[in-house]
């Protein structure tokens, strides 16, 4: 039986230990070789020997690129050069179990409905409580047809990815926001547990994790521009500005000695996190401490808003220039 050709694009910057994990897994497929290529973007000036070695032992096509363009421009450059039925987009730092492409296909085969499809994240080994965090954030609905993607295992056909328009070149990042709701217009996406990935890159580290929320959070706003916006994602937009004014009030209300103030907004403040510590503690179960997940939330709403407002700034500015 003849095997549909997939075309893997990978885009990457940085550091390459993780790019080879995520390259070595998808050599250890089961599915043939030669049905296989595999688009390289690399901002990269230049390659390691074995990388080099890789390119070589693997059907890799590298086109390498140092103009700062975003994630999305990257993966629809490499579309541009794919010559497979079947599209799978990966970031460059995750591991995928042996079966993850013959997984992605059958399921898209046998759900006549599905247009794109995903693997469940696992943890790593040893994961430290912030990556089991967002583990299980990751894991909410399984074995479904979910209203959201992550962008970082994504399997479609070329025809379906045509038919959406590609991904959303201005956007910095919350580019797999828009890219799946588009991809909700033609049909289901659903998230399987039948293959899994670890995401080799996961946060592991909360003052890490809050300066990366900061930059995420820059294309907010923007990400909603041109899509309909499903309920859910509100709360995502709404809850972290609402929190950091919440915060602001608490503290400038107790220094103006209005104490009713103070302690109505700080209790305002503290609902809305009590209610997603709740949350993810039943997703966690005894996985994650309550504390852990405290302070997860204790910085994840504050970098969001941070990332939010730093996003707007930037277009005001931009817009104030270009009409200038």
């Amino acid at each position: 039986m003849n095997q549909a050709k997939v075309s893997f694009t990978i885009p990457h910057k940085g550091r390459e230990e993780m790019l080879l994990q995520t390259l070595r897994s998808i050599q250890e497929q089961s599915y043939g070789l030669e049905q296989l290529e595999i688009i390289l973007i690399s901002q990269n000036e230049s390659l390691s020997d074995e990388l080099k070695e890789l390119l070589n032992a693997l059907p890799i096509q590298l086109i390498q690129r140092s103009d700062g363009r975003t994630i999305s421009a990257l993966r629809n450059l490499g579309v541009a050069h794919a010559q497979g039925e079947y599209l799978a987009f990966l970031d460059a730092d995750v591991e995928l179990s042996p079966n993850w492409l013959q997984t992605m296909l059958s399921t898209l085969q046998q759900r006549p409905n599905t247009v794109l499809v995903s693997a469940h994240q696992i943890n790593g080994p040893d994961a430290p409580s912030l990556e089991r965090i967002r583990t299980a954030l990751s894991n909410a609905e399984l074995d479904c047809a979910v209203k959201f993607l992550p962008g970082r295992n994504l399997f479609l056909s070329k025809e379906a990815f045509e038919q959406i328009g590609g991904f959303p070149e201005h956007l910095v990042t919350c580019e797999d926001y828009y890219f799946t709701e588009r991809a909700s217009q033609l049909g289901e996406l659903y998230y399987t547990t039948e293959a899994c990935y670890v995401h080799l890159g996961e946060d592991k580290d909360y003052l890490q994790m809050f300066r990366k929320e900061i930059w995420r959070g820059q294309s907010n706003l923007a990400s909603i521009q041109g899509r309909a916006i499903p309920i859910r994602e509100w709360a995502s937009f709404i809850v972290p500005i609402g929190l950091l004014i919440l915060a602001l009030t608490t503290i400038v209300a107790a220094l103006a000695s209005l104490w009713a103030l103070s302690t109505g907004s700080l209790v305002l403040f503290c609902l809305p996190i009590a209610a997603y510590s709740i949350r993810l503690k039943r997703l966690t179960q005894r996985d994650v401490s309550l504390g852990a997940i405290l302070k997860f939330y204790g910085l994840y709403f504050p970098a969001r808003a941070l990332g939010t407002l730093s996003g707007v700034l930037k277009e005001v500015k931009t817009k104030s220039h270009t009409d200038g």
